[in-house]
């Protein structure tokens, strides 16, 4: 019946694929899967790797190592253990992730999440719980959806880790974080977050993965993250499809 099952599902698929054949998310280019980038989108993509801030993910000139904490990181490190993002927020990567966050395109889930596998891995091993970054109830109610979260939860089902879309609940509208400074945004986001009491026993001395769409100078996941330690987590590790790398802000 398996076999069958398996049989009839792929006929099917091979249909729809002869009726609308796949494109490239970002740009409809011809694929063979519509959930990878075609060739040219893929290499307009500036992806992350080794060497890397072992705490914020930074990437690293070839001198250095994992082992190695970048300058900011030295200066204060931040809450979080880890974070760790799949490419540079840079023209590549902003046209798959702002039509995901604001233009309904939730048809990008699978694509992003397929980037997020290879930096998500190390972290999700070790995760007891997934947790987006919430946006506030009249934002979720404009937008219709929390792009972190549709993410949150396709990575708890994939790594087989409690997703809770509601661990962290945003208490204050806080106004965009755009074209403020590192400390500016700060003190935007301070105070702006809460983890509601039924939740606290459940998260006592776990291990938080957090999850957001962009990362700039860390301070909207770095004051997350202080609230779910204030609230007795263990540790949060932090995951993103993409961050900005930046001098100072």
């Amino acid at each position: 019946m398996a076999r069958l099952r398996a049989f009839l599902k792929a006929r099917l698929n091979d249909g729809i694929d002869l009726l609308w054949p796949p494109v490239c998310p970002s740009c409809s280019t011809s694929v063979q899967d519509a959930a990878r980038l075609c060739v040219d989108c893929w290499e307009g993509m500036t992806f992350i790797s080794a060497p890397q801030c072992v705490c914020c993910g930074l990437p690293l000139p070839d001198a250095f190592d994992d082992f190695t904490l970048c300058g900011e990181c030295l200066r204060a490190r931040p809450p979080f253990d880890r974070a760790r993002a799949a490419c540079v927020y840079d023209e590549g990567s902003r046209a798959l992730i702002l039509p995901f966050k604001h233009a309904d395109r939730t048809d990008l889930l699978p694509t992003i999440i397929n980037l997020l596998q290879r930096p998500v891995g190390p972290l999700l091993a070790h995760a007891d719980i997934i947790a987006p970054v919430p946006l506030h109830w009249t934002r979720l109610l404009s937008r219709r959806y929390n792009q972190s979260a549709l993410i949150a939860n396709k990575l708890g089902m994939l790594g087989k880790v409690r997703a809770i879309p509601d661990l962290v609940t945003r208490k204050k509208r806080t106004p965009s974080q755009g074209g403020r400074s590192k400390h500016g945004r700060q003190r935007n986001v301070k105070g702006a977050f809460r983890v509601p009491g039924r939740y606290r026993p459940q998260v006592r001395d776990k291990r938080v993965l957090l999850v957001d769409d962009v990362m700039t100078t860390g301070a909207t996941v770095s004051e997350v993250s202080r609230v779910l330690l204030r609230s007795g987590v263990g540790s949060v590790d932090v995951i993103t499809i993409a961050r900005a790398v930046i001098q100072d802000l």
